[in-house]
């Protein structure tokens, strides 16, 4: 469970940001193609901000579809699952986006 280890660098860059003030609320970007589980996030962040000026606040998460390139013919499409084929059947893909992991924004007191 890599999320654990992924939520307390997020609390940690959001406490510091916070420089001492409450946080209301963190908007996280969580592609699809990231292998981070959302609800794993959510349930770490509780248990990591006990304690912290992060403790209470709101976790919205926000999940941007993959999107790839076909290497075989050369299409973009999206893509919900890390092993998706292109319409051509071919699974010789590039990855676009959908990896990334990024906190959006904070709300703080």
């Amino acid at each position: 469970m890599h999320e654990l280890g992924l939520t307390q660098e997020i609390v940690e860059v959001v406490t510091q940001r916070a420089q001492d003030r409450k946080v209301r609320r963190v908007i996280l970007e969580i592609g699809k193609l990231s292998c981070v589980l959302p609800d794993a996030v959510r349930f770490c962040f509780e248990l990591v901000a006990e304690g912290t000026v992060a403790e209470g606040a709101e976790l919205e998460i926000v999940q941007p579809p993959g999107r790839g390139k076909c290497r075989k013919c050369g299409a973009e499409f999206d893509m919900d699952a890390v092993f998706a084929r292109c319409v051509c059947g071919s699974s010789d893909v590039d990855w676009l986006s959908g990896e990334e992991l990024k906190i959006k924004a904070m709300e703080i007191e």
